[in-house]
This record gives C-alpha cells, sequence and structure tokens, in this order.
C-alpha cells in the first residue's frame, strides 16, 4: 500500500480498544494519515473471529476497522506489559481506550498515570455510559445503547415492532463522536501546549443523536407535545411498491410537492390547505404518505424514475448491499479497490470517502496480523534482540511476523520528547 502523507500525518495513537466503536475511530484518524498503534491481548483482539474468515484471526469484519494500524500484542495483566505500553505512550501525542473506568485503573493505566509519562497527552475514555451517573460502569455493547438510547423504541413506533437497527449504528455514532473529540482536544493542545481528559459515553452520545430531531414537542418547557419527530415516525414513511419493484423517493420542498400531485395527474391538491407548505404537511404527514404510497403503486419504478429525475425530485432504486459492487457510481469514484494482503490474498478494501485537495487520505498497511510490529515497535522503544526474546517467551509479548508486509508509515519513537505546542 502507499506510503502517502494525510492531513494527520505526524500524529501518533495508542489504540487500546477492542470491537467496532474504537477500531472505526482510529481507522478514520489512521486513513487520515495517523500512526495507530494497536494495542491487543495476546490471544488477539475479540472480532479477529468473527466470521466470514479465510484465516483464523482475519476476519472480515475485523479486516474492515483495522487496516492503517501497526498491532503490538501485550500481556496489560502483567508489570512487564504495563512498562512497555507506559514507554508507548510516553512517545504518543494520544491514548484511547474502550474498558470500564474501574478495569484501566486496575491495570495501572489510567489517566493520572499515563499522563506522568506524557503530560501533554490527549487521553480519551470511550465507554457505554458517563461516570458522572449512576448507571457508570455497566457493561455496553451496540444492541444495550441501541435499546437504552430511545433507537429501537422509534423503530418500533414507524415499524410497528420494536427493532434493532441494522448496522451497529450506535458504536459507531460514538467511533465518529470520538474522532471529532481527540482532533478538537489535539488542536486545543496546539494551541495552548496542555493535553486533557476525555470521556465519550455511548449512551449520552446517542441520546444527542436521536434528539435533534425527536427531542420534538419536549424542546419545549412546558413541552408542546411528546417526543418524535413525526415525519419519519409515520408507518408510510418506507420504500413504496410500483407495479414491478421498489422505490425511495422523498418529495420535501413545496415545489418537489407541487410537481408531484401534477405528475400524479391531481392538481387539485396543489391547493389543499393540508399540503400547501411544510408546516400544513408536518401536521398531516400520515394522509400524505398514504397518498404517496398509493400514487407510486400506479407505475413501473423506471417510469417514475424518469419522472421524478425530470422534476427534480429526490429518487432511488431500492439498493441492496449485493447491488454495492456494480452499482455504477460507486465503480465511477472507485469506492472499492481490490488489494493484495500478505496473508488473505486478494481481498476488497473500501477507501476513506472523503476527498482532500492536497491532503488526501490513505490505505498505506494493510490489516496486521497479531503482533505482527510487536517486534519493530520494541526495538524503536529500546529494547535489545535479548530483551525482546525474553518477553516473547515469557508470553509478556506476542509477535507475528508476516513474510512480504513491510513495516511502513512510522518514524523511530522520540522516547518522550514533547512535542512543539
Amino acid at each position: 500500500m502507499s506510503e502517502d502523507a494525510g492531513p494527520l500525518a505526524g500524529l501518533r495513537i495508542v489504540d487500546v480498544t477492542s470491537v467496532f466503536l474504537g477500531p472505526f475511530a482510529t481507522q478514520i484518524l489512521g486513513d487520515l494519515g495517523a500512526e495507530v498503534i494497536k494495542v491487543e491481548p495476546l490471544e488477539g483482539e475479540l472480532t479477529r473471529a468473527a466470521t466470514p474468515l479465510r484465516n483464523p484471526g482475519m476476519g472480515a469484519v475485523f479486516m474492515g476497522l483495522n487496516r492503517n494500524k501497526r498491532s503490538l500484542s501485550l500481556d496489560l495483566k502483567s508489570a512487564q506489559g504495563r512498562e512497555i505500553l507506559l514507554r508507548l505512550c510516553g512517545t504518543a501525542d494520544m491514548f484511547l481506550h474502550n474498558m470500564r473506568a474501574a478495569a484501566i485503573e486496575r491495570l495501572g493505566l489510567g489517566y493520572e498515570a499515563v499522563r506522568a509519562v506524557r503530560p501533554d497527552i490527549v487521553y480519551c475514555l470511550a465507554c457505554g455510559f458517563s461516570e458522572a451517573g449512576p448507571y457508570a460502569g455497566r457493561p455496553a455493547y451496540d444492541d444495550v445503547i441501541q435499546a437504552a438510547s430511545g433507537m429501537v423504541a422509534l423503530q418500533g413506533r414507524s415499524t410497528g415492532e420494536p427493532a434493532y437497527i441494522a448496522t451497529a449504528m450506535a458504536d459507531k455514532v460514538a467511533g465518529l463522536t470520538v474522532v471529532y473529540a481527540l482532533l478538537a482536544a489535539i488542536l486545543h493542545r496546539n494551541r495552548t501546549g496542555r493535553g486533557q481528559f476525555i470521556e465519550v459515553p455511548m449512551f449520552e452520545t446517542n441520546v444527542a443523536f436521536l434528539a435533534v430531531e425527536h427531542l420534538s414537542g419536549a424542546s419545549f418547557d412546558p413541552p408542546i407535545g411528546g417526543a418524535g419527530y413525526q415525519r419519519l415516525l409515520t408507518p408510510h414513511r418506507r420504500p413504496h411498491r410500483t407495479t414491478d419493484g421498489m422505490i425511495g423517493v422523498i418529495p420535501y420542498t413545496d415545489r418537489h410537492w407541487q410537481a408531484l400531485f401534477l405528475l400524479a395527474g391531481q392538481p387539485e391538491l396543489v391547493a389543499d390547505a393540508r399540503f400547501a407548505s411544510i408546516e400544513a404537511r408536518s401536521r398531516h404527514f400520515p394522509a400524505l404518505y398514504a397518498w404517496l404510497a398509493e400514487t407510486m403503486a400506479t407505475r413501473s419504478t423506471a417510469e417514475w424514475l424518469d419522472l421524478l429525475a425530470r422534476a427534480e425530485i429526490p429518487a432511488t432504486p431500492v439498493l441492496s448491499p449485493d447491488d454495492w459492487l456494480t452499482d455504477p457510481h460507486l465503480r465511477q469514484v472507485g469506492l472499492f479497490e481490490t488489494r493484495h494482503h500478505p496473508t488473505e490474498g486478494e481481498i476488497r478494501v473500501v477507501r476513506n470517502p472523503v476527498t482532500f485537495s492536497d491532503s488526501p487520505a490513505s490505505l498505506r498497511r494493510p490489516t496486521p496480523v497479531c503482533g505482527q510490529d510487536s517486534e519493530a515497535v520494541l526495538r524503536e522503544l529500546g529494547y535489545t534482540a535479548q530483551e525482546i526474546t525474553v518477553l516473547v517467551e515469557n508470553k509478556i509479548v506476542r509477535k507475528g511476523d508476516v513474510e512480504g508486509c513491510p513495516d511502513v508509515s512510522h518514524r523511530p519513537l522520540d522516547q518522550g520528547r514533547p512535542r512543539d505546542a
């Protein structure tokens, strides 16, 4: 993979996270040029075993979350493993973990311990629930937060049956929040020279994410209606059947709706007071969307797409993930790329979707096998070959050498030298 620098080139992140939230965040930062050192247990991170996979420890989900990283495999419960990690933190700009606060403190890797070796470090805890509230310390995964945040209930209000969203939504929303929180803290450090502690709790983050539109009538004190944005909750808001398939269509502005009424051969609806403005439509979403469903059922998908395109009303056929690889737009922009992986052979990767004119994101490093970079990182930290051999023999460190997988996109570690503010 190429060695192009991105906008975050020069930043180093120690990543002690697992599953989705943290790895999703650090992969984005890695795509943007940061050096990410993924610290995982000797047996490997949990999602390495998630199927499908060709070889043990290299499941598709793990590979989708962990490119552009170096793998350092340590026993953090040992004193020597802790010492290695703290020495590494002394060279880092950011430290991210998603252990419960009590667990990281038991390991001796809390904020104060890490700050002692790197005073200006940006230290981030990604947790299920804020340490400031009564739910502090509760275990949490995506499904739990989807249920706790109201996401599951909102799905139920629109479909009739409470349901999880079919993606790790809560994890990825929190992961994106981690990205902007870390970058904001780095900007602050560059201005002031001061690092800081950051907490990104999944529960509060996802409630805030949903509350943008769904706080609704409860935005006012006293409330002038219940929580929940009606347009998104009406059971008629769904992909609609045509005579030969399904279509996703969203008339939104006054012009869109007026044009659609005319296309449907019902010009009298243009003057219908229920649908004349966004305020009026917002009070009659069930009737409006029921009409839309009935109308879409009168023509084929191709006919509607042609008519709607000419009227500049947003619409699309309903596609599935199986359509991604043949979609003409995705093929034209090159979202999917085929790369050679040293252990997995030919694999398909998704490039970072953001375009930078001057400092593009890049795929510099394939997803590492567990412990692939352990020896290289330890050498950079000043450990001798004999010391590394002893650490491996004593099961403090795991090595995972891979022929043909060069160690790239990093510079010699600086043994804690303070960065310029």
